[in-house]
């Protein structure tokens, strides 16, 4: 296999990863199929089987795919100053919850399929929980800049109410505006770094 198959078949199995996650967004699980992931591409009958041959590694890309995309926007997102400001914090935290309510929803909607999904299958909950972390160690950071004690332990719970509140304004049961939305957040983020 040449370089350029290679990377041909990379790109490939990205694109057909990718319409996985719009197919989950738009369709849910039972919706995904490798014939309505074909569509979404663009692509032949019978791609995505190829790449992915069974629903398991279907899934499996798709898991892989978000927890990269994630990675990449994260690591486009400038680091907090030490010590941060809890508006500063408040307006940055906002901003990434508006980010997924808008052009990252259909992320979001997929990932509630497959975190569904993973209670059923432990393979992918592995992918998903090690993601995870990854926000948590983002949280923990933010929690540090603004000066909490033991942001180790107080992440988990505050990341809990952001996963709330992210749920809420895209399922729409809260519409909150961007004021609003930093007020909470810094609503938040002040019971978290108060000292206990």
């Amino acid at each position: 296999m040449t370089d350029t198959t290679a990377g041909q078949g990379a790109d490939r199995r990205r694109l057909l990863a990718e319409a996985a996650i719009s197919t989950l967004a738009r369709a849910g699980m039972r919706g995904l199929t490798h014939r309505a992931v074909d569509e979404t591409a663009g692509l032949p009958p019978g791609s995505c089987s190829y790449y992915f041959r069974t629903r398991q590694a279907l899934l499996q890309g798709a898991v892989e795919r978000l927890a990269k995309t994630d990675l990449a926007e994260m690591a486009e997102r400038p680091p907090l100053d030490h010590p941060a400001t809890l508006a500063d914090i408040a307006e940055r935290a906002a901003a990434l919850i508006a980010h997924m309510t808008t052009a990252g929803r259909e992320r979001v909607l997929a990932r509630y399929e497959l975190v569904l999904e993973a209670t059923r299958r432990p393979e992918l909950k592995d992918v998903l929980e090690a993601a995870a972390d990854r926000h948590r160690a983002l949280i923990e950071g933010i929690l540090a800049a603004a000066g909490a004690p033991v942001p180790a332990e107080r992440a988990p719970a505050l990341v809990a109410c952001l996963d709330g509140l992210l749920h809420e304004q895209v399922v729409g049961t809260a519409d909150l505006t961007p004021t609003e939305l930093r007020r909470t957040v810094r609503t938040l983020l002040e019971s978290f770094t108060a000292p206990r």
